[in-house]
């Protein structure tokens, strides 16, 4: 199930961010090849070309597009060029903060307006987020919808201060201080993370501050504030503008300034003046947070984004943690056993950058450990420099992130990086020089840069340890202001009277979504083919039809165990050679399980994919579970669980599968199971649940990318052909037989959120409500303008976001409600949530309710196919559910045919009130008796891993 997240800022930067290492899709020319890993003695790729025009209008706005017609849809992506670097002492978080005010309407979009018109045009990667540098608003939509997006870019930047008061700042404090507790406060490790910021930097450092600032700055931020603030960056001259897609150039450019070409100018931005002092000296702190594992945090002061360093540091940062052929997971997780996890990150921005090492401990382990483990590693950098081919692995792994990045037109992909290299570099198309520079890196060159940058004596480390943690004082939230529009100011730009009406659509793109071409082999392995030539990538998935459904009934987590033995050694290879021989290639190899199927996954260049195919065909068929693999891999799950139960959100969720299915259903447990069930898996039971179900005719294959069909049946024979098909074993979940209980509630003594989840057993994926039950929970809480995100979020200030969805499976999942909302709000969350039931279950849709809801699931659908990986799963999908082979193809017109009769009917027959149960994490002492008010019965107490004591 897929709960749309709400608008964020970045809570971590990507492992792969090389100053701008994040691509998009579109910018390779037809006659271009892409970059290819290069096992040695391969011929360098040539480097991709970005095709784009820059223009700048007369008032500053500098406008850049590309042209690519692959899909019917469009992104556009504006930065702004501010972001906590340029925020007044005392204010901080104020730019993310000022982000939240620009989606809280202007002159001619009234609240909530651009939410329902966007996602009725079929909007995705509609969102907005701060960084330290910048602040960025972005839409991806079907290409006849561009005008519609820009009018409400332009809107904003232009009509913002028109209607601009203390009711929607008032608000927007409320959301971003719930954002606050649910992002930080209330997320393991979050506020040693925010500590780690503290102790690198000084305090009146712009980079101190997390990038949500405190409590007390964002309450404190007055109407003046945000109002100077929007004079004085949100100008037309210290913004950029990206329009990416199925565009006709001299058309959008044209666009673009009729939208924004009158828009005043602002006053110049200087460019923020920060000296940031070094570290000479190393400083250490300990921070107790609620959690049961430590954590430690290693970081440095590293050159800016693009500067001589940046690029080597971060294949260091890959060299050093970088998935499974690292040097830290190969010594702390794999040999040592005394890590669960460790990443390395190089975080470039403009002032200066921060390479950061963290590593969580395994279940008996101390920071203490896991420093002189690191330190051991750092210290075999400094004094012998990694090989040429630990090298090589790192750039090429780089290299197919940034290309499988490509893929994708809108969220961080083209655009987004189009718009970073324009501002970092002054070159939207920076990308051949990107890539130059990566591959220029030598084996001496990360050497060097460590004995440069990562000494000891200019670190910072911070050791989040279990304990009570100090969130400080508390700051009150005030009562909500009574609605006015008193306060307001004049705006900056005359109106216009054409600006007060939304554009037309243009005609509706004509689009057929992939069905996929299907074979067998003589063994019955399925295959299914897409083609999809537009960049030199592929990714494939082996499916088989068995999950965590066909769990013994004391066995939960088989599945996902046996999964996760998979890629730990075969007859042939040992799981550090499985590791190095995909990294080298370029590739990335994953496997895991869900309740209906356990999966393989490789994405792999073009120029590589038979070689790593043969990996993916070895793992599959030949899987040795050798005995101390399975006690690693034992331990690390139990880790895995450990670090579950500290986060309230996914204890709620193992809570209500327990309450909704009971403890002999398989569907009654998170995919981890439990720890007695882990610790009892035995080699043979692991084993023999791959004899099972991991069989030929209970599976297929799923390729899409460049490769031709012919291609595939070749390599599909001469890979799977010899793989001995037999009777999978028949399972069959059974019925629900779920707690009793309205009310399940798991203390977490003094958090400052509770996690909710509101629940019922609902419909499988093959019913023939479905097309009327996604627009039911679209209009009720799967968009961002749902009735019920609208409710807790928007008017009562109560939640970051609260979005509801179906977890369809081959037999009834579940229709779940969930967000965290703050404590001494629960009760009233859920009593709204509930009203919010009532109301869909009494009355139909609204005319243009149901249009935008229904529209939202059409034209949306083209944005489920943008990438390979998406496209895979999809026809995937099919398989696994016994759909049609044309069901993408018939879905938008299933879609278009639901009516508000139909909407209303399923939410009477699947939303009864009597029937769902309410799942609360948090503060028992607070939450209990403003629940029991709501007539929902004693609660029945469960315990961090979802089970009745």
């Amino acid at each position: 199930m897929i709960l749309r997240p709400p608008r964020c800022f970045p809570s971590a930067p990507p492992l792969l961010c090389a100053g701008a290492l994040l691509l998009g899709a579109g910018c390779l020319p037809a006659q271009a090849q892409a970059p290819a890993a290069r096992p040695a003695g391969a011929a360098v790729a040539a480097v991709p070309q970005v095709r784009y025009d820059k223009t700048t209008l007369p008032n500053g706005l500098e406008v850049i597009l590309v042209e690519d017609h692959r899909l019917p849809i469009v992104a556009v992506n504006v930065w702004y060029h501010v972001g906590p670097a340029n925020e007044a002492p005392g204010l901080t978080g104020f730019a993310h903060l000022f982000e939240h005010m620009m989606f809280a309407g202007s002159k001619h979009l009234p609240r909530g307006l651009a939410d329902r018109l966007l996602e009725g045009a079929g909007a995705t990667d509609s969102n907005g987020s701060t960084d330290y540098d910048r602040t960025n608003y972005y839409d991806t939509v079907p290409s006849n919808q561009l005008e519609l997006a820009l009018w409400v870019h332009a809107d904003r930047m232009g009509y913002l201060l028109d209607v601009l008061d203390q009711t929607a700042l008032s608000n927007q404090q409320d959301v971003v201080r719930n954002e606050r507790r649910q992002s930080v406060e209330n997320r393991p490790y979050g506020i040693v993370e925010e500590a780690l910021n503290h102790t690198l930097f000084p305090k009146n450092h712009p980079y101190y501050a997390a990038v949500i600032g405190s409590h007390a700055d964002i309450q404190n931020a007055k109407l003046a504030d945000v109002r100077d603030f929007f004079r004085r960056y949100y100008g037309p001259n210290n913004a950029s503008i990206v329009i990416a897609g199925d565009i006709d150039k001299a058309r959008a450019r044209a666009l673009a300034a009729k939208y924004f070409g009158s828009f005043k100018r602002s006053a110049p931005v200087a460019q923020p003046k920060v000296t940031t002092p070094p570290i000479t000296r190393e400083r250490r702190v300990t921070v107790a947070d609620r959690v049961e594992l430590p954590r430690l945090y290693m970081a440095w002061l590293t050159p800016p984004a693009f500067q001589p360093g940046d690029a080597e540091l971060e294949v260091t940062a890959q060299i050093l943690a970088g998935g499974k052929s690292s040097r830290l997971y190969k010594s702390l997780v794999y040999e040592r056993q005394i890590a669960q996890e460790a990443t390395a990150a190089q975080n470039s921005n403009a002032l200066t950058s921060t390479f950061i090492v963290d590593v969580t401990a395994r279940p008996g382990h101390e920071p203490s450990e896991l420093e002189a483990a690191v330190d051991a590693e750092l210290k075999a950098l400094r004094d012998t420099g990694p090989s040429e081919q630990e090298v090589e692995r790192a750039r090429n792994t780089i290299e197919t992130a940034m290309l499988t990045s490509i893929e994708k037109l809108g969220g961080a992909g083209l655009a987004n990086q189009i718009n970073q290299y324009n501002q970092y570099t002054g070159d939207p198309g920076y990308l051949p020089k990107d890539i130059e520079r990566l591959r220029r890196v030598s084996a001496a060159d990360v050497r060097r840069v460590v004995q440069a940058w990562l000494q000891p004596n200019a670190r910072a480390i911070v050791a989040g340890v279990p304990g009570k943690p100090d969130l400080g004082p508390d700051v009150p939230t005030p009562p909500a202001p009574k609605a006015s529009k008193t306060g307001q100011s004049a705006g900056i730009n005359r109106d216009e009277a054409w600006r007060r009406t939304p554009p037309k659509p243009g005609p509706a793109p004509r689009f057929t979504l992939p069905e996929g071409t299907s074979f067998k082999l003589p063994n019955g392995l399925t295959v299914i083919h897409h083609p999809n030539p537009a960049l030199p990538l592929v990714a494939a998935e082996l499916v088989v039809k068995s999950g965590s459904d066909a769990n013994p009934a004391d066995a939960p987590g088989l599945a996902g165990f046996t999964a996760q033995m998979l890629e730990e050694g075969t007859a042939t290879r040992s799981a550090p050679r499985i590791a190095d021989e995909i990294a080298q290639l370029g590739a990335f190899l994953g496997s895991t399980s869900t309740v209906d199927a356990s999966t393989v996954s490789l994405l792999a260049l073009r120029s590589t994919f038979a070689q790593a195919l043969d990996v993916l065909a070895d793992v599959v068929q030949h899987p040795a579970f050798p005995t101390a693999e399975v006690e690693r891999q034992r331990a690390a799950r139990v880790g895995e669980l450990t670090q579950q139960r500290d986060d309230p959100a996914l204890v709620a969720a193992v809570a209500a599968a327990g309450a909704l299915y009971g403890p002999r259903h398989p569907y009654g447990y998170g995919q981890l199971g439990t720890e007695q069930a882990i610790r009892a898996a035995t080699r043979e039971d692991l084993v023999r649940f791959w004899r099972r179900h991991y069989l030929p005719n209970n599976a297929a294959l799923v390729v899409s990318g460049d490769i031709t069909l012919d291609e595939l049946r070749a390599l599909a024979a001469s890979r799977f052909g010899g793989w001995e098909r037999a009777d999978p074993a028949v399972s069959s979940p059974g019925d629900p037989d779920g707690s009793q209980a309205k009310l399940v509630v798991v203390d977490k003594p003094g958090t400052p959120q509770t996690a909710l989840r509101v629940t019922t057993v609902a419909a499988a994926r093959r019913t023939p409500d479905y097309p009327a039950l996604q627009v039911m929970n679209a209009a009720l809480g799967g968009l961002f303008s749902s009735r019920i995100n609208l409710n807790l979020r928007e008017d009562k200030g109560y939640s970051y976001g609260v979005f509801s969805g179906v977890g369809y499976h081959r037999t009834p999942g579940p229709f779940t409600i969930a967000g965290s909302v703050r404590t001494d709000v629960t009760g009233a969350s859920v009593s709204e949530i509930f009203r919010e039931v009532d109301g869909m279950r009494a009355r139909p849709l609204p005319p243009a309710e149901l249009a935008g809801a229904r529209d939202a699931q059409v034209y949306s659908l083209p944005g489920q196919f943008e990438t390979n990986s998406g496209i895979g799963a999809s026809l995937a999908e099919t398989y696994i559910f016994d759909l049609p082979a044309d069901y993408w193809r018939a879905l938008p017109d299933r879609f278009r045919a639901v009516t508000a009769a139909q909407v209303q009917a399923v939410a009477q027959k699947y939303l009864k009130p009597g029937e769902m149960k309410v799942i609360a994490v948090g503060d028992r002492a607070k939450i209990v008796p403003q629940l029991q008010k709501l007539g929902l019965g004693q609660p029945e107490m469960r315990d961090v891993d979802g089970q009745v004591p």
